[in-house]
């Protein structure tokens, strides 16, 4: 009748069938360990590529902000330096207008007297006493400075004094 051999057409998981099965899952989840290990590597030297240039950016950005910040200093020397000497100038030429006022004054006093015009004693003695100060003034300056054509000194420390 039957034989034996007619009955293997069912095949039934055999031990070697079992262990084939687990060798090749077992090479599957070898392969996905080791591709997985491959990607996290390269996704490290990714990340530490993308550090190293952010710290390499860090270091230039730092350096042209130092530059930066010392020419700012520089630049606000100067511009302090500027108003100083603008300030010392301002006075000088306070001072000037001051004196050319008194000068304008006496020389039209000077001027009516010398146009042969009515001039009271008031007025004389007025120009004699404008004179007579101008000359004070004048001899008070140049014992006091070595030539009357030297410049007005105020120093950037008097001049910020009243800020």
């Amino acid at each position: 009748m039957a034989s034996s051999s007619g009955t293997t057409s069912i095949q039934n998981p055999s031990s070697e069938d079992y262990t084939q099965q687990m060798i090749m899952i077992d090479e599957r989840k070898r392969k996905r360990m080791e591709s997985n290990r491959e990607s996290a590597r390269r996704s490290r030297m990714r990340k530490q590529k993308h550090l190293d240039g952010l710290m390499a950016q860090i270091a230039r950005l730092s350096n042209d902000n130092d530059h930066i910040m010392s020419e700012i200093s520089v630049r606000t020397q100067q511009y302090l330096n500027v108003e100083a000497e603008n300030s010392v100038l301002r006075a000088q030429m306070a001072e000037l207008n001051q004196r050319l006022k008194s000068l304008e004054e006496i020389l039209g006093f000077v001027n009516a007297i010398n146009g042969n015009e009515f001039v009271d004693d008031d007025e004389v003695d007025l120009v004699d006493q404008s004179w007579n100060m101008n000359m004070n003034m004048n001899m008070n300056m140049n014992m006091n400075m070595a030539s009357v054509n030297q410049p007005i000194m105020a120093s950037a420390v008097d001049v910020f004094e009243c800020w």
